[in-house]
């Protein structure tokens, strides 16, 4: 087979079925352009997950006396039954004791799943409060005799802290046990939601990519039937006749996957590392650098060229009698 003849073939199609040529190219494009992004989402997830799971903790806030009087105030309204906020109930007993804040760190290191166990006392809270919302008009009505002394539990396995949780919830002393795990969970159920709907639009954009190559091919071999009966009357074989057909479509795709390379690089450098400038102003997120999307690349240019020669072969099958 001559390469300059598949060559002027391939030519030949593209610029007959310019305007579909068009379209193919900017719906492979775009649909693989958000394979890409779901897929380097999913390892910003991912490794987002590693990486504040490693650093959440369970803490263990304990009883003073405003959360023991709150109780009282609760108590006397409903007939004796405290009620209120979440944790007032346990705190009816009174503030927490140093004969309590002893038993629950002993029995805190004893636990094999705990990694460790720091104490935080009022003034450090109020300290650490003052650090992070001193500018708000609410730091200036809080005292530090108003904060809670409390517990940072570190786990071995994250996974567990149901265990640390059931274990100390409504106990004498202690207001309430927060998982910061249950927090970040909630953020990463609602990253996953905006991954499902990044590849459900993906999902569409590659359905209506295959149905415009499928309808392309029909198009560009029915428009050289008379081309195909010659080379069939000749004693050109079926592969020699299709080649030119899937080669088109192949270079279709691969224009179409470079579109999406370059929409991923752009993103890259123009969202997260200049430009928009993410990486800057929200330090707390470890975003992906150049090799996660550079490493994605050549698997969008394989999909890009894959998917519209196997479409178009099985089009060929239907609508190329050979």
């Amino acid at each position: 087979m001559r390469a300059q003849f598949v060559m002027s073939e391939i030519g030949v199609g593209l610029r007959r079925n310019l305007t579909m040529t068009f379209a193919v190219i900017i719906s492979v494009a775009l649909s693989l352009a958000l394979f890409g992004g779901s897929l380097l989402m999913r390892e910003q997830v991912s490794s987002m997950k590693g990486y504040w799971y490693d650093k959440a903790n369970v803490s263990i806030y304990l009883c003073n006396k405003q959360d023991a009087q709150d109780a009282n105030d609760a108590a006397a309204k409903t007939g004796g039954t405290a009620a209120g906020a979440p944790g007032v109930a346990a705190c009816g007993k009174g503030a927490v004791t140093e004969e309590q804040k002893k038993q629950i760190e002993t029995e805190l290191k004893g636990m094999s799943l705990v990694e460790s166990v720091a104490y935080e006392s009022a003034d450090e809270a109020y300290k650490h409060y003052q650090e992070q919302y001193g500018h708000t008009a609410l730091a200036s009505s809080i005292t530090p005799d108003q904060m809670q002394e409390s517990f940072r539990v570190k786990l071995k396995n994250p996974e567990k802290y149901k265990s640390v949780t059931s274990a100390f919830t409504g106990r004498d002393g202690i207001y309430t046990v927060d998982d910061q795990r249950q927090t970040i969970d909630e953020l990463f159920k609602i990253l996953n939601y905006l991954n499902y709907a990044a590849l459900g639009i993906m999902l569409v954009m590659l359905i209506v990519a295959l149905l415009l190559i499928v309808n392309t091919v029909r198009v560009s071999a029915f428009s050289r039937r008379r081309e195909t009966g010659i080379m069939r009357l000749v004693g050109a074989s079926s592969f020699y006749i299709q080649v030119p057909f899937i080669m088109e479509a192949a270079v279709a795709g691969l224009i179409g996957a470079l579109f999406a390379c370059a929409m991923l690089v752009s993103g890259q450098y123009f969202v997260i590392d200049h430009g928009v400038g993410l990486r800057d102003k929200i330090q707390i997120i470890d975003f992906m650098g150049w090799s996660s999307v550079i490493g994605k690349l050549p698997f969008v240019l394989f999909i890009g060229l894959l998917m519209p020669s196997v479409a178009a072969f099985l089009a060929l099958r239907k609508y190329l009698k050979v």
